[in-house]
């Protein structure tokens, strides 16, 4: 069996020629070769090489907050050509933009942004030599090409097409071929079999893998440590036939803020009684009124933001294992982790490799999304990946597209209005004393990112929960169904849109518990 060498980070960087395609294997923190990709800038700094080389990002590499450099370290002109990202890298602060996103946004290099399970479902594609992918997944998005076709400045040539089979309207992303693989894993047998046992998510790091070894391409793997012992192959997920270079990053992160906890890679199980409550406050109340919406049993996947809390909602009011959440990341069951290191899971049933669970997720395998928004059109479209009145993405699509799609229940949160504001809580009931002056329910979104139009086609249950209100999507039209105990609908609620909203006849109050510092008493 032959040996792939273990080389430094720059050699490995040699391995890579001028206008090379790679393809890097990474979600923020979690599973990135950040060694690598630092390597890759000294070698260009050095040489100017490689030049001009295509870099695509199924979910965002690195974590500037936590000095991880990620897509960041590629960011600088004549190394980038063209990058093709799921989501994109957030600053250190709210005040500093990313590097890349600087080349991005002044039309520097070509970019665009790919739903994450649809630039997995790519890499198989390109990975088996296929054409590419049809999907309905993004119709009537920022995706469809008779909206922006996923292109993210003007230099960008177009990449989707709308192609017809039967009758029926399907978006075409094409496969794009890989030349260099980048990916992580936790250890290196003297054969180049890797393991993920400290790993938090194995990713899309085989099919990454595959994508560049059957196009003749090169695959560099950075793990932790070399074992002497040839690994036990019930527990290898990338066979060393397919890896062509090691570096080895003793260092490397488990995830944003934490370097290394055997419950975030399901070696132990750690008690939950750790977890801190979620601090009283309007973020609560929009989190328990969405955490409302589940039932006993329910598959549920979390996104990013607000909703991240209703894991914590449950746990405090005793029922942590009620539901079955899954991430896209790849953590089926357990406890959702908030904050910089989300995509991880304390004591999760099964980690799957994330474009598995992207076929469970695009294929409305699962009973309810609870996600975020950042604005909300008259249609009752979302925009979560544009921030209004600027030119800049947030951390992008990542899988909301995906997750959104077909999911037969979604459940939107978000405050009412941006801004400052000054809003009492308690006693069962909201004051809002003065308001936020920026409306989040709009005529037209900065973005698309999810279509209520086609939501309705589609006859999803769609609800919109905020800390005054409750909205839903009917036959196409924003309706109020409840109001917070304390909220005057008309001064509090519709005079604070941006829009027209239909009130129901069977207008509600919302829960009085929702308003006390106390647990709820929540049922499932």
């Amino acid at each position: 069996m032959r040996r792939p060498p273990v080389l430094t980070a720059v050699e490995a960087a040699a391995l890579i020629p001028d206008g090379a395609t790679i393809s890097v294997s990474a979600s923020s923190a979690i599973g990135c070769p950040d060694a690598v990709l630092a390597g890759i800038r000294q070698r260009f700094d050095a040489e100017a090489h490689p030049a001009g080389i295509t870099s695509l990002h199924c979910i965002n590499a690195g974590d500037m907050s936590d000095g991880i450099q990620g897509s960041n370290h590629l960011a600088t002109p004549g190394l980038l050509k063209r990058i093709v990202g799921g989501s994109y890298p957030a600053g250190p602060s709210k005040m500093a933009k990313p590097p890349v996103r600087e080349m991005l946004e002044s039309g520097q290099i070509e970019a665009y942004m790919i739903p994450s399970g649809l630039m997995y479902q790519m890499q198989r594609a390109a990975a088996a030599r296929q054409p590419g992918v049809l999907s309905d997944v993004g119709i009537g998005t920022f995706l469809d090409p008779r909206v922006e076709g996923g292109k993210m400045n003007d230099v960008s040539p177009d990449l989707v097409r709308i192609m017809e089979v039967d009758g029926r309207e399907w978006l075409f992303l094409p496969a794009i071929p890989v030349d260099v693989a980048i990916i992580r894993a936790t250890t290196a047998d003297p054969y180049g079999n890797l393991t993920f046992e400290h790993e938090a998510a194995v990713l899309g790091t085989l099919d990454t893998a595959y994508a560049a070894h059957n196009n003749g391409g090169v695959v560099i793997a950075q793990v932790e440590r070399m074992s002497e012992e040839h690994r036990p192959a019930r527990i290898v997920h990338v066979p060393g036939a397919l890896v062509d270079a090691i570096v080895v990053a003793p260092d490397q992160k488990q995830v944003a803020g934490i370097t290394y906890d055997p419950a975030l890679s399901g070696e132990q199980a750690m008690s939950l009684d750790e977890i801190d409550h979620v601090e009283f406050g309007i973020q609560k109340v929009i989190a328990r009124r969405a955490a409302m919406e589940l039932s006993r049993d329910d598959i549920a996947n979390l996104g990013f933001g607000i909703s991240a809390n209703v894991p914590r909602i449950l746990l405090e009011e005793g029922h942590g294992d009620a539901v079955t959440w899954v991430i896209e990341q790849g953590a089926v069951g357990g406890f959702p982790v908030t904050g910089k290191p989300f995509g991880a899971a304390y004591n999760p049933d099964a980690i799957v490799p994330s474009p598995d669970q992207f076929t469970l997720l695009q294929g409305g395998g699962i009973d309810i999304a609870l996600l975020s928004f950042m604005e909300v059109s008259s249609s009752g479209d979302v925009n979560v990946s544009l921030m209004p009145s600027a030119t800049h993405v947030t951390a992008g699509v990542g899988g909301f597209a995906d997750i959104t799609a077909h999911a037969a229940h979604l459940v939107f949160s978000g405050q009412f209005t941006a801004g400052r504001k000054d809003l009492v809580i308690g006693d069962g009931r909201i004051e809002i004393r003065s308001d936020g002056d920026i409306p989040k329910f709009v005529p037209e979104v900065a973005q698309i990112t999810w279509s209520g139009r086609v939501g309705a086609e589609r006859g999803q249950k769609v609800v919109y929960v905020t800390e005054r209100a409750v909205l839903e999507l009917r036959e196409g039209s924003l309706v109020v169904v409840e109001i917070a105990p304390g909220v005057d609908l008309q001064r509090d609620v519709l005079d604070r849109s941006a829009i027209p909203l239909a009130v129901a006849d069977d207008l509600k109050l919302m829960d009085a518990r929702i308003f006390r510092d106390e647990p709820m008493g929540l049922e499932l």
